[in-house]
């Protein structure tokens, strides 16, 4: 089994079970402890998981990750703000991609506003949002339901989204590195993301500032494939500096 996959059945047991044994981790990947006991660092090193003898638990980054109630008010202030913003690059008559996440369904609120708009997403909370108003032409992107992060993912989603086409999207990320790019928790979830970077004009990545500079599981775009980043007046001065140097246009 190769390493991204290892390590999703790993965070995905854990969530499951909230501890992983050694043993079981090289039964059902076919590796050796040696190769687990490197996987299990690297995580630990993320803040996934607590390693203990024979295995690992899970930690409070762990829970926060994959309970949505807990995770979308976390910095909640800010996200709301980074929404405020987005919605300023809107245009009556936009088709927009808006992406999965806490961030990202706060957006929805905002943009009801507009006379004429179609929104495009994968995301349950913004089309509970959007069905309200009949303003908002709104398109769910079928596929399987991730529960825990409220949205539909999978084959039938990334390739659902490669028959559309949009002016903007709207994307989240749980990380993003200069040097390394845009990375999310879960394949899947990058994978989705992915395709809206590839069907859309323009790109916006709005993202935290406490999510700057952190690299997640999985990478899934380089910086270079964004248009805009927009975070919160927290982002650090010489983070500020680095990425506008480094021809990212960062709007807080």
């Amino acid at each position: 089994m190769i390493p991204a996959l290892r390590k999703d059945f790993i965070v995905n047991t854990l969530n499951e079970n909230g501890i992983v044994y050694t043993h079981e981790i090289m039964k059902t990947c076919n590796v050796s402890e040696i190769t687990i006991r490197r996987d299990l660092t690297e995580l630990e090193s993320k803040g996934l998981l607590i390693r203990t003898h024979g295995g690992a638990v899970k930690s409070k980054a762990t829970d926060m990750l994959f309970n949505y109630d807990l995770k979308i008010n976390k910095n909640r202030q800010n996200k709301e703000s980074i929404c405020q913003l987005a919605t300023k690059y809107i245009e009556e008559g936009d088709i927009i991609f808006i992406d999965c996440g806490t961030t990202l369904s706060l957006l929805a609120r905002y943009i009801t506003r507009f006379n004429s708009l179609t929104v495009i997403t994968t995301s349950l909370p913004v089309i509970s949002e959007l069905i309200k108003y009949p303003n908002i032409r709104s398109s769910l992107i079928g596929g399987e339901i991730d529960i825990e992060r409220q949205a539909t993912y999978g084959s039938v989603a990334e390739n659902t989204i490669g028959y559309y086409h949009a002016n903007k999207a709207f994307i989240g990320a749980d990380g993003i590195s200069l040097k390394k790019g845009l990375s999310s928790y879960d394949e899947k979830e990058g994978a989705i993301t992915q395709k809206m970077i590839e069907n859309s004009d323009k790109v916006f990545l709005l993202c935290d500032s406490s999510k700057i500079e952190k690299n997640s599981f999985v990478k899934f775009a380089s910086t270079t494939e964004i248009h805009h980043l927009i975070t919160d007046k927290l982002i650090a001065t010489e983070q500020l500096k680095m990425y506008r140097d480094g021809g990212v246009d960062v709007i807080f």
